[in-house]
């Protein structure tokens, strides 16, 4: 525990009373967030320094080389130039949701004793308590977990490997667990790993020895799985393409077990009332139909730039656009009888995001619109892709879990729970970009003036140059997706207010509704100097939640779309009578037709098969025709809930 007689600072520069007991949430002054940064000390002096004891007249020493920050309004100190062994956590900034990332230096003038590093970022709770291990954790995880523990580090194994960093993923104790991800308290270079006993270059090999003890231990239904994978592993001719296949399999097929229900809601809104126009645009809002076939699987939130007759119509041209691109390429997920890749649904992802920044470069040429006057769009994604897959038990399930994120720009998503808050992804900003050029340190970085600068958005060029950050995540917890727009995700609002108003849903005391709304309102009241979007999914696998539905089945249709049209600069914009510009209508006018008559066609085959499982029921009885019924037309939920009962659970 932290004693209450310890001290931080307001980060309120402007506060006239800074000092508060650091057990404080807020400034007892000003009323500002307390921030409470707690930091990772690497060095060769860290050991010799107490728990209690204060460095540099600002840190406090929590526990071994765990730090507390009692200034963090004040810039750490930061080399003037950046030290080689500092430049392998710059470049692989992107991966921040795994990796720390460094805060700065307290510099020693001892002879002989080095400068102590200080990470930020780091898996350390807010009580300032490291997460478990993941030998720690590995008993007490589920089946899918252990699997996708393995999956993200075979993830990181790459990008960890081309700079020579990954001896960090064969150090158990600093694989940490924070629920489902998989995250390092430090990078460890492969010249400094004299402890790991590995000679030249790390291998596969190297890591599947490092995962055989722990394989053993599996939960039953995935052991025998993971250890032929680990097995592999360890054979000299080991690729890890083949094997992160093979993974992938074992995962999809794991994760299809679980139940999954997802509920949908969101809502833009204009913002202060000084501010005319909502360039913000966001799917699902209360104009979208309940029907709509991409729902509850698809949300978007797009962030426009270039005013009212450039950002609000980008923005809105890139909802509808997208909702085209993937409307097709779900229903071609759907026809698919083999599991596709998360390499090609990224590609595919990708692909369909350069169509839809085409079609606004494109209005932009077409207008002739330059420098700031081109209009463009933020966008963050998230999609929820069913695929079939064989389970583990050996029945057919209809959804795999995979979620896919998408985006460009800095409007963000979260990943919010009963007891954590993550932040999924990097803003495309000057910040950004100077970290991952290893050109500054990241607090150094955020003091320039033009720090919170987009550095892409759609629109602004060629698709051939845009960079969209793609990442897949398996929805394995109880928990929600937050997507909004920076109206909403500025000054870290999300983190501060998270248990007020997405814990509260989870545990049935406020509903996704309000919560959109509470947190609309708290973005007006606490940021309020710019539009916001908030869209919200509830994502539910708890088995207490397991109810008998009929999901509606995914496909192409004609859907009327609200249509803009980009006007001159003279002219004023009537989005909602307007059309869509020339350049844009091949999205428009895609030939769904045969699609949508072959889905009609489907749908009457099936009820002569209703109406004989009607009779049947009459002749045999209501309770055995009715099981059997339930079991002809919707095999998965029947499974899944005969597995609830002793006598049809499926043998471990």
């Amino acid at each position: 525990m932290i004693s209450t007689q310890r001290i931080i600072y307001c980060p309120n520069s402007l506060c006239t009373h800074p000092i508060n007991p650091v057990d404080n949430s807020l400034c007892a002054s000003c009323q500002t967030p307390l921030i409470h940064r707690y930091l990772w000390a690497i060095g060769s002096s860290v050991a010799k320094i107490q728990p209690g004891e204060k460095v540099a007249e600002r840190y406090e020493v929590i526990a071994p080389q765990i730090w507390l920050d009692t200034q963090p309004g004040k810039l750490p100190d930061i080399p003037e130039e950046i030290p080689n062994e500092i430049i392998p956590y710059l470049r692989l900034y992107q991966q921040r949701l795994h990796l720390p990332q460094v805060y700065g230096l307290v510099c020693s003038h001892a002879e002989g004793v080095g400068d102590i590093l200080l990470l930020e970022n780091v898996p350390v709770d807010e009580a300032g308590n490291l997460y478990p291990a993941l030998t720690k954790a590995w008993q007490q995880a589920t089946a899918v977990r252990q699997v996708y523990w393995l999956w993200q580090i075979l993830q990181l194994w790459t990008p960890l490997s081309e700079l020579g960093v990954a001896t960090s993923l064969l150090k158990p104790d600093n694989l940490r667990v924070q629920g489902w991800c998989v995250r390092l308290l430090q990078i460890v270079e492969t010249l400094h790993a004299t402890s790991l006993q590995v000679s030249g270059k790390p291998s596969l090999k190297h890591l599947g020895e490092c995962w055989q003890p722990l394989v053993v231990t599996a939960k039953t239904q995935v052991s025998e799985g993971l250890q032929k994978i680990v097995q592999q592993m360890c054979s000299p001719q080991a690729e890890l393409k083949t094997i992160s296949a093979e993974l992938n399999a074992l995962l999809l097929a794991t994760a299809a077990e679980l139940p999954l229900t997802l509920k949908v809601t969101g809502a833009t809104d204009k913002g202060p009332e000084e501010l005319m126009h909502n360039e913000d645009n966001c799917y699902p809002s209360s104009n979208d139909a309940s029907d709509d076939s991409l729902l509850p699987r698809v949300t978007i939130v797009c962030d426009g730039i270039g005013g009212h007759e450039g950002g609000e119509v980008a923005s809105q041209l890139a909802v509808q656009s997208v909702k085209l691109q993937i409307r097709a390429l779900l229903q071609e997920v759907v026809e698919q009888t083999e599991i596709i890749t998360p390499d090609l649904l990224q590609q595919q992802l990708e692909a369909s995001l350069r169509v839809v920044n085409n079609v606004i470069c494109n209005c932009n040429n077409e207008q002739k619109r330059v420098g700031i006057q081109r209009m463009a769009t933020t966008i963050v994604m998230a999609v929820q892709v069913p695929q079939c897959v064989q389970t583990a038990g050996g029945w057919h399930s209809e959804n795999a879990h995979e979620l896919y994120l998408v985006n460009v720009g800095d409007s963000r998503a979260y990943w919010i729970t009963r007891d954590y808050c993550q932040l999924l992804t990097v803003d495309d900003d000057v910040t950004t970009r100077e970290v991952r050029h290893a050109r500054s340190l990241y607090r150094q970085a955020l003091q320039r003036p033009d720090a919170t600068a987009l550095t892409q958005a759609l629109g602004t060029k060629d698709g051939e140059f845009l960079s969209p950050l793609i990442q897949r995540f398996i929805l394995d917890e109880d928990g929600i997706l937050l997507l909004c727009s920076d109206g909403l995700g500025d000054n870290h609002l999300v983190e501060q207010s998270w248990r007020d108003y997405a814990a509260p849903v989870l545990t049935g005391k406020l509903s996704l509704e309000e919560a959109v709304s509470c947190w609309i309102k708290l973005a007006n009241q606490k940021n309020g100097h710019d539009n916001i979007s908030v869209v919200l999914t509830h994502c539910r696998v708890s088995p207490d939640y397991l109810v008998p539905v009929h999901q509606k089945k995914l496909q192409i249709e004609t859907i009327e779309e609200k249509q803009v049209e980009v006007v001159p600069e003279e002219q004023p914009l009537q989005a909602e009578e307007s059309e869509l510009a020339e350049s844009s209508q091949v999205l428009l006018e895609l030939d769904i037709s045969a699609t949508t008559q072959t889905s009609v066609s489907t749908q009457h085959r099936h009820k002569p098969l209703v109406l004989l499982l009607g009779l049947l029921a009459l002749l045999v009885g209501g309770t055995i025709g009715g099981l059997f019924a339930w079991w002809q037309l919707h095999p998965q939920t029947f499974q899944q809930m005969c597995r609830q009962l002793p006598l049809c659970s499926p043998r471990r």
